[in-house]
């Protein structure tokens, strides 16, 4: 094995434990490693992260919801817009995109590279909001409870995100639950798995008939992921999330300015 593919297999083991500390993140790391350390294109790569973090969150909204964190009705108020919308574009829109979209001053833009900065900008904009946020989301100005017309439309925003690049939406998810439904963190946080595990999955499905799909591969890559979920949700308990939240902030502000340089400088 490779020395790329072990920070790769690495990089697997983060992208668990991140889903399993913060409830959300883990895609955002999937698609760079799948990228830029195993040389799968952007397209693969946004189906693979899909069923990664699909089914490491799965394994997370399960052990919550032993623990009664999971909330399944606001659950499902969120997860069957934002799935519905997962599954249209990647059974629909994306195969229909040609893979060179446009040409400026002799640049090339093609899909894949239009899903990596548009990636590139999301984690930008997260990992500002991540580094400057110095208030809980609890001390915001929250809605009424239950706001079911803004939650589901919140949910299909989200699946959208997550179909066209391949992210769980975590980071969306989160502080919906917590602004909208006013759900305590902990609860948003395992909500948060439970509605990524489902229209991450159902997305991958989407895909089943456009890609062909590296099995051993993406298993064993899934395997290593799952474990590390199993860590983070252990760890959560210890490290205090405002400061775990700005550390990787900064880690998502190092990525993006990477992937951006990559994809349009190199």
């Amino acid at each position: 094995m490779e020395t790329i593919e072990i920070f790769g297999y690495l990089g697997a083991l983060l992208v668990g434990l991140v889903l399993g500390l913060m409830g959300s993140g883990g895609s955002l790391i999937a698609i760079p490693i799948f990228t830029y350390l195993f040389h799968i294109s952007p397209i693969t790569t946004t189906a693979y992260s899909l069923f990664v973090v699909g089914t490491s969150s799965t394994i997370g909204a399960l052990r919550n919801w032993e623990k009664g964190l999971v909330d399944f009705k606001i659950a499902f108020v969120f997860a069957i817009p934002a799935f519905i919308a997962v599954y249209v574009v990647r059974k629909y829109i994306l195969p229909i995109i040609p893979m060179e979209i446009v040409t400026i001053y002799d640049i090339a833009v093609t899909k894949d590279m239009a899903i990596m900065v548009f990636l590139a900008l999301i984690m930008l904009l997260c990992s500002l909001s991540m580094i400057r946020t110095k208030k809980s989301l609890l001390e915001h100005k929250q809605l009424n409870r239950y706001n079911y017309p803004l939650i589901v439309l919140q949910g299909i925003l989200i699946g959208l995100f997550t179909g066209f690049v391949g992210i769980g939406g975590g980071f969306l998810i989160i502080p919906t639950l917590v602004l909208l439904v006013k759900l305590p963190m902990k609860k948003a946080v395992a909500t948060s798995l439970f509605i990524i595990a489902l229209k991450s999955l159902i997305g991958f499905l989407g895909d089943l008939g456009n890609l062909e799909i590296n099995w051993d591969f993406l298993l064993r890559f899934t395997a290593i992921s799952t474990l590390g979920i199993f860590l983070g949700i252990y760890f959560s308990s210890f490290i205090k999330g405002e400061k775990l939240k700005t550390y990787f902030g900064w880690l998502l502000l190092i990525l993006s300015i990477g992937i951006f340089y990559k994809e349009v400088f190199t």
